[in-house]
């Protein structure tokens, strides 16, 4: 199947690089669902007052949107999820969710800038005004299906979408919404491709939202790690090779000693096909670095590296290296964080905390909204799991997406519509840069 599909990539574009797997979106395999666990909520300086909400009749027509949608939205879940797809081939979905924003009257681009599953769908009201850019990630894992919930993701990038389709109508507010549907999230660096190719120009704001495990009817805005995958291979004469991987090994677990204690090596030998009683002449391993920034990843990959180079000299081996499409840290929006807690703390009593995570994503370029939303889970069944899979399809998950959804929805229509509020988002942005 793989080889296929690889050979099938051809068609549009040149991906063969980006076809693998990388645990990039685990947000939550590690996190503690008891509430003494359960961390303080972000502390915000511009959190929005009662009365620098957005207004109370225009949450009553983004709510009304959804609740109409609801039954309709739950089915496109459902379907997604018993038709999981890897990434770049994400056909079912593309076709499913491309003609559904076709018949809520957006614009749809299929196969979007040479990305046989990428597609744009965009809706313009009036003349001028910002855009704003949403994501709706569709690809499942191998073997164990939507055990992310990428269709939890999707539907809410839709209902999102159509939301403020219908609030920029309602209220004549000049603007644009485009919602991408974005390939190969947990590996390929789907959004990642379609940033290089200039998906996202000219969005003011670009907002989504992710499951995870956690205390029920709980939101959280997440920070993450910036990750690059490496993979080392040492080529030599079987006297000598067999032995590169285990100096690489050695290495990085001395190397670990002197790296701060944020900052994650993980690493695989694959080996060779030859008998168990042959040293092989060749040998490749498999590397994940994880740093907070972007500028600590690339020194801490520098030196992960140098490991690699220490055990190709002390072994007489070849060495070839190969780093992969990267993840850099995400950037939460503080004015933008504000209001979704805000929304969604004071208007749908959802518990909104702050935690850590361990987890990668390809999403950070402008200014950025990705909260994580509970959904119930089994113990140890957080996001990577069979029993994640299952939970990303019950009618609880369906639920905190929604209220997820129109939280989301109202603050995304804040930037089309608050001039205010659009100038305190770009300036956290600047910020932060």
């Amino acid at each position: 199947m793989l080889r296929s599909y690889v050979l099938s990539l051809h068609h549009f574009t040149d991906l063969t690089s980006r076809v693998f797997y990388d645990t990039c979106c685990d947000f939550g395999s590690r996190f503690d669902t008891a509430v003494s666990q359960w961390e303080a909520p972000p502390v915000y300086s511009d959190l929005p007052s009662s009365n620098d909400s957005i207004r109370g009749e225009i949450r009553h027509t983004i709510e009304t949107v959804i609740d109409t949608l609801d039954s309709s939205l739950r089915s496109l879940s459902l379907q997604i999820h018993s038709h999981p797809e890897l990434m770049f081939e994400e056909i079912f979905a593309h076709r499913l969710l491309s003609d559904y924003m076709e018949s809520h009257g957006f614009s749809v681009t299929r196969h979007y800038l040479g990305l046989k599953t990428a597609w744009k769908a965009e809706y313009t009201h009036g003349q001028g005004g910002r855009t704003l850019g949403i994501n709706s990630e569709m690809d499942a894992l191998p073997e164990i299906g939507h055990a992310c919930g990428h269709n939890l993701i999707a539907i809410s990038g839709v209902g999102v979408a159509l939301a403020i389709k219908s609030a920029l109508e309602t209220y004549n507010v000049p603007g644009t919404v485009v919602l991408l549907g974005t390939p190969a999230e947990e590996g390929g660096g789907g959004k990642i491709i379609l940033l290089e190719r200039g998906a996202y120009k000219g969005m003011d704001a670009c907002l989504m939202c992710h499951p995870s495990p956690g205390p029920e009817l709980s939101s959280f805005v997440v920070s993450s790690l910036a990750m690059q995958s490496i993979d080392a291979e040492f080529f030599g004469q079987s006297a000598h090779a067999g032995n590169a991987p285990w100096e690489a090994y050695s290495s990085v677990s001395v190397l670990r000693q002197q790296i701060r204690p944020d900052h994650r090596v993980n690493g695989v030998i694959n080996g060779s096909e030859r008998a168990a009683n042959v040293i092989p002449d060749y040998a490749k391993m498999r590397w994940y670095v994880r740093a907070p920034t972007r500028d600590q990843l690339t020194q801490l990959t520098e030196r992960v590296c140098a490991c690699f180079e220490g055990a190709a000299l002390a072994t007489s081996c070849r060495l070839k290296i190969t780093k992969n499409t990267p993840y850099y840290d995400l950037r939460q929006n503080n004015i933008l964080a504000g209001a979704f807690s805000h929304t969604i703390c004071q208007e749908y009593g959802m518990n909104v905390g702050q935690y850590p995570s361990g987890a990668s994503t390809d999403f950070v370029f402008l200014p950025s909204l990705h909260p994580a939303f509970a959904i119930p889970t089994r113990p140890n069944g957080g996001n990577h799991s069979p029993a994640f899979t299952d939970s990303a399809r019950t009618t609880e998950a369906h639920k905190a997406c929604m209220l997820t959804t129109k939280a989301l929805a109202c603050t995304g229509f804040r930037v089309l519509e608050d001039n205010v509020f659009f100038i305190r988002v770009q300036e956290a942005f600047e910020a932060s840069t």
